[in-house]
């Protein structure tokens, strides 16, 4: 029975990841930061350790033997900043690699993004593409470090490494706030989307499969796209709205308008009416 290592595990993708891993008669070993989230792990029969990448010694003991490595593991706050980023996105992930490479783990995955293009300006582009920004995001930045500046040149030396690269991901279990949007949607409370945003979208199930793909059969080295078809942020909605029976929001600003008013909100938020 193949042994295999996961961080993230008690996350969007992380879980939906074991859950299949465990499905297929797999022994799952997982990371975990937070022993009070893992009811669905323990449920499983998942063998918890408890650590956090940015302890490289918390690593080494529950990878030990792994047949494989899967690093899902992300600190994923869109609009903040601050250096947690950097820590768990770029530190971590050379923790994670730098271990697997001195424990001898066969093979590995990397889950980077599609955010590490930055704007293609509608362009569709493979894996080949290179871009330095500019990013929409500290999560695309710092993910953009840790696949170029940490990830491929271990790879380069040798690290038995498959760079898997997800796009926006939707589906049960997601916190972010294309959930929190749906679920306004589907209430009849979500009178705007923005426009002029598009993203490659993937259904949870389809991208936990595609890293196990990976993994499986993904060749040494290489960088593989997990994404689903383009829809602008407006029209995926308009989309859900009729495969709900709602009606789709009526209003559809542009990027500029969604700055102002994120800027504003958050400017309010500072201030002490007390």
């Amino acid at each position: 029975m193949p042994r295999y290592f996961v961080t993230g595990a008690t996350g969007f993708i992380g879980g939906e990841l074991v859950k299949q891993l465990v499905g297929r008669g797999h022994q799952v070993v997982a990371l975990v930061r937070s022993p009070d989230r893992t009811t669905v792990l323990r449920a499983l029969g998942v063998e918890l350790y408890t650590g956090d990448i940015v302890d490289r010694e918390s690593l080494r003991a529950p990878m030990m033997g792994a047949d494989g490595v899967f690093h899902v593991a992300a600190w994923y706050k869109i609009g903040q900043r601050g250096p947690h980023a950097a820590r768990v996105n770029v530190d971590g992930t050379r923790h994670v690699l730098e271990t697997m490479r001195e424990v001898g783990v066969p093979k590995g995955v990397y889950t980077s993004t599609v955010g590490v293009f930055g704007d293609t300006h509608g362009e569709l582009v493979d894996e080949g593409y290179f871009a330095r920004g500019p990013f929409l995001t500290e999560y695309d930045r710092t993910k953009w470090k840790a696949h170029y500046e940490v990830a491929l040149p271990m790879i380069e030396a040798g690290l038995p490494l498959v760079i898997a690269m997800p796009g926006l991901v939707y589906g049960p279990g997601d916190t972010s706030a294309v959930r929190t949007s749906l679920v306004r949607l589907l209430r009849g409370r979500l009178p705007i989307t923005p426009t002029g945003s598009s993203y490659c979208w993937g259904y949870i199930e389809d991208t936990a499969r595609g890293l196990i793909q990976a993994l499986e059969a993904g060749k040494t080295g290489e960088s593989y796209l997990l994404t689903g078809p383009v829809h602008d942020f407006d029209a995926a909605f308009d989309i859900a709205a009729r495969l709900a029976n709602r009606h789709p929001p009526l209003l559809h600003p542009g990027p500029t308008f969604m700055r102002v008013a994120a800027a504003a909100a958050r400017a309010l938020e500072s201030v002490d009416l007390r």
